[in-house]
């Protein structure tokens, strides 16, 4: 359609160009027409025009009617072999059913004579087929403008092949490459393709992922799986993998307490293991308790504020006294308290809250070890039973 639109508009200029000479000294023409009652004086310019303008109106409804016919035909035609499809409709079809694998030579046929897609076309079926180092050399004929493209396509084929390194830094370039104008219209997909990417790295080397100079690249729900994949991996973790993990979290405090809450306690736990961290960890851990009362993420804190060299006592005392004030029967609260009291010598208090939540499982533990405190060998065996105990606190990745 477009074509045929400036077939007709470069047929006009030449048309224009041409009256221009030949009028030149001699005017516009004079042309008059009678017809039954119908009678039209004009020059030879507007005929000119008016004769082109009617033609590609009329052949714009050619055009259309017979469009319309041609799809309305094949709607009523019985199709008994693929290959009869339209090679457009035969490309839908292996694009619907994901059959690329099926329809290879097609695939290779209607993509041979592409000078900018050719390349990558066939490094991805190579790639889909395992045959990793074909797929790399085949990338090396693709066009320059196509480079984006070809990117993608090596970057997956480092990430099958678990070089992550070589996976990371194409992604840090195509991070911050500008973007070829003629994929502008697709930009929300190639950015999407990207973050994908970004998070079968992050997926596949957790501690390699925090070597990626920019951060942000994950959607949430992948970046809460790294996040676990980094709790359930930390034994393994070298000591610049700890210093990466920290300049990551100190980087982005800010912006991690706007996140999801489930997101934010993936963060503690994380804190948690880090002696280094106990300052951040305090403060995420507050922040949280502010937000919602979480009994693992309650005991996170306290445990940490115990493990101090010197506790304030005082002040984990106000503290919990606030939550008691903002979260109204919290048995943990009464359990910490305990631990409080005593380590402050207030064991009549102490007693006192034994008798509290007779049918909560912390409070049974406290009611029991107050009665053989002295012996440490029976306190080892309690905290052995109940900390196997389903209902006892469970920290869970």
């Amino acid at each position: 359609m477009k074509a045929l639109i400036w077939t007709y508009l470069v047929s006009s200029l030449f048309l224009l160009a041409l009256l221009s000479v030949i009028s030149y000294g001699y005017g516009a023409g004079y042309i008059y027409v009678y017809w039954h009652d119908w009678q039209i004086q004009t020059n030879v310019w507007i005929a000119g025009f008016a004769v082109i303008t009617c033609g590609l109106i009329l052949q714009l409804l050619w055009t259309a009617v017979k469009r319309y016919r041609t799809r309305e035909q094949r709607k009523l035609k019985t199709i008994f072999d693929f290959k009869t499809l339209h090679p457009y409709e035969q490309l839908g079809v292996i694009w619907l059913l994901e059959a690329a694998q099926d329809q290879q030579e097609f695939i290779n046929r209607i993509f041979s004579q592409s000078g900018l897609l050719k390349g990558i076309v066939e490094a991805k079926l190579l790639f889909k087929q395992g045959e990793y180092q074909l797929a790399l050399n085949a990338l090396h004929q693709t066009a320059p403008m196509a480079f984006e493209l070809a990117e993608l396509e090596r970057i997956e084929i480092f990430l099958a092949l678990g070089d992550t390194e070589k996976a990371l830094t194409h992604l840090e370039f195509l991070q911050q490459h500008q973007l070829s104008p003629w994929l502008q219209d697709i930009e929300h997909a190639y950015r999407q393709k990207i973050t994908e990417l970004w998070g079968s790295l992050a997926l596949q080397q957790s501690w390699v992922y925090l070597r990626s100079l920019k951060y942000g690249h994950l959607d949430a729900q992948t970046r809460d799986l790294w996040l676990q994949q980094l709790l359930t991996q930390f034994d393994q973790a070298s000591y610049e993998d700890l210093q990466a993990v920290q300049q990551r979290y100190l980087v982005l405090e800010q912006e991690i307490q706007t996140r999801p809450y489930t997101s934010k306690v993936l963060w503690l736990k994380l804190l948690s293991r880090l002696p280094e961290m106990s300052i951040q960890h305090e403060r995420l851990a507050l922040h949280l308790l502010r937000e919602q009362f979480d009994r693992d993420v309650f005991y996170l804190w306290f445990q940490q504020q115990l493990l101090k060299q010197a506790p304030d006592y005082q002040d984990i005392e106000n503290k919990i006294e606030e939550m008691e004030q903002q979260y109204l029967s919290q048995p943990i609260l009464s359990f910490a308290k305990w631990y409080v009291y005593e380590a402050t010598d207030r064991h009549e208090q102490a007693e006192a809250l034994l008798t509290l939540y007779p049918d909560n499982v912390l409070m049974s533990y406290l009611r029991i070890k107050s009665k053989i405190k002295n012996n440490e060998y029976l306190v080892q065996q309690l905290n052995l039973i109940f900390e196997n105990d389903a209902n006892f606190l469970q920290f869970k990745i």
